[in-house]
């Protein structure tokens, strides 16, 4: 059995920059600010391509929801090796208050449209950091999940899927068609090369819009207030291993 596998690839605030609240504090600053695709997404990106190069997987299609630079991620998925990409456009006030639930819904009748068999997501987005997409999505499809994964292999009809749980590691045998969400040590993502870059311009990328999938994009929650995380107070400094220990019993350092 060879998979059509669907990748999601949120475009997000870069990893190393800085996130400012905006003045009126309804959410962060993102005018001229770099962005890249979601770390996390980038791993179940690289897994569904090792997919392919083993000959598990005869199609990789990446999926954006997002503005019109999302197209830059997609092009970057493209050049890591996705056969070709869908980018469901969303105007940039109604992304502002576009939810988990919503992109789930656009999923979910893409992979019945596209007739996929594996759904492949990150764990979370690193700029709302809900870990809600893959679980709703595979409620929507009714599919087993595999969510946190650090290990899969394909077995027969099945895929044994290694998942990072609090108390430590836990084996799980997942039918297919199946959703999974990748954690951070499923692999190492790879650099697209000069070349790859070049052939993901000339790769088809169809532009939908939400609409197209009869899913209403209004939103269900309202932001009150975004704020910075409080300034952390100076530490305290102890002379013995005793003080130490007399404070910890005492609550002194409360």
């Amino acid at each position: 059995m060879s998979l059509r596998i669907l990748v999601g690839c949120k475009r997000v605030i870069d990893y190393a920059v800085k996130v400012r609240v905006k003045p009126d504090k309804l959410g962060v600053v993102t005018d001229g600010v770099k962005h890249s695709m979601n770390p996390f997404d980038e791993i179940a990106m690289e897994e569904a391509m090792r997919m392919k190069e083993k000959k598990l997987a005869s199609e990789v299609i990446a999926v954006s929801c997002g503005p019109q630079q999302s197209q830059e991620t997609l092009r970057t998925a493209l050049a890591m090796g996705a056969d070709r990409a869908i980018h469901v456009k969303i105007e940039p006030k109604d992304y502002e208050t576009l939810q988990p639930f919503h992109v789930s819904k656009i999923l979910a009748k893409i992979v019945e449209e596209e007739k996929i068999d594996l759904v492949v997501l990150g764990k979370q987005a690193i700029d709302d950091d809900c870990n809600q997409t893959g679980q709703m999505t595979a409620g929507l499809l009714d599919w087993p999940q595999g969510t946190f994964v650090s290990n899969v292999e394909k077995v027969d009809g099945h895929l044994n899927v290694l998942r990072e749980i609090d108390g430590g590691l836990e084996t799980v045998k997942v039918s297919i068609p199946a959703v999974l969400t990748a954690d951070l040590r499923l692999n190492e993502p790879r650099y697209a090369t000069l070349p790859n870059i070049m052939k993901a311009k000339k790769k088809p990328m169809a532009v939908k819009s939400a609409a197209d999938y009869g899913v209403d994009t209004s939103p269900r929650q309202e932001v009150l207030s975004v704020e910075d995380p409080p300034t952390r107070e100076a530490g305290q400094k102890v002379e013995s291993v005793e003080e130490l220990v007399q404070k910890l019993k005492d609550g002194g350092f409360i």
